[in-house]
């Protein structure tokens, strides 16, 4: 294997570590600036000059955070549990069977994920306040109980299973439920949890449509409690980015226990 000269990995290596300095400068910005009082705010100190905690404090005086926090795990949790649960299905339905209209019903689904979420906000929000959803993790959940990026990612995982034992399950007298639990779910029980990571932070990562569902801080996931945090007290931007600091450590623990299966997430489907 030939060895590049030593100026193109200095040179690489230097633009790799200034990107990580660029990406990481906001974090730092972040947990420095939640330190300061609110007259050292914008000053250009590496370091607090007078580290205070009041900032917590007040962040937690004024925000039910611990009440975002668990909304939002239970808006991610519900929406991958219901995306993956409705893809599996619909995945294995596509794959499975063959029906009148199939190859029409797959060029429409591949279709929807070109409709942008946006164009269909309103619709949507009309049904789920005709169903008095409105201030609920259900109201915020039920738009996005089905994911057609989850549906075509396990239809290619189905199309790689081997329909040889599919034919032989189907000989044993297993049923379609029992084949796709016990035979096809085992065997590809990586790209799954996969797919499950993805769809989670995609779940976490969601605000427009709780901006336009939720009104209240407790019925809020974080990203709009701190949206509505601004909105409320404009100029305490050190208690703002106390809050930010204390909402970023949940997914930053998830990361560091799963940065590995984060990651093959990451390769094995890309970011959407």
């Amino acid at each position: 294997m030939k060895r590049k000269p030593p100026a193109v990995s200095i040179l690489q290596h230097g633009l790799l570590s200034l990107m990580c300095v660029i990406a990481l400068f906001p974090l730092y910005w972040m947990l420095n600036s939640s330190f300061k009082n609110e007259s050292d705010i914008f000053k250009s100190d590496f370091l607090p000059p007078n580290p205070i905690l009041s900032n917590y404090s007040y962040a937690f005086e004024q925000m039910p955070i611990f009440r975002m926090m668990f909304n939002s795990f239970g808006v991610s949790i519900l929406m991958t549990a219901l995306q993956l649960f409705t893809g599996l299905l619909a995945a294995y339905a596509l794959v499975r069977w063959r029906f009148r209209g199939q190859t029409l019903i797959f060029t429409l689904l591949s279709l929807t994920w070109l409709i942008p979420f946006q164009s269909i906000m309103i619709p949507n929000y009309v049904l789920v306040n005709d169903m008095g959803m409105n201030e609920t993790l259900m109201g915020i959940v039920l738009p996005f109980a089905v994911s057609t990026f989850a549906i075509l990612s396990l239809y290619q995982s189905f199309q790689s299973f081997p329909k040889v034992l599919i034919e032989a399950a189907c000989i044993d007298g297993q049923s379609d439920f029992g084949i796709l639990t016990r035979l096809i779910l085992p065997n590809i029980k990586s790209s799954v949890a996969s797919l499950g990571i993805i769809l989670f932070i995609n779940g976490w990562n969601e605000y427009l449509w709780p901006m336009l569902i939720t009104k209240k801080m407790e019925n809020a996931p974080l990203q709009i409690g701190l949206k509505l945090f601004v909105n409320s007290d404009s100029n305490m931007w050190g208690s703002l980015m106390a809050a930010t600091t204390v909402s970023c450590l949940p997914i930053l623990l998830i990361y560091l226990l799963l940065r590995r299966q984060i990651v093959d997430s990451f390769v094995r489907f890309g970011i959407k």
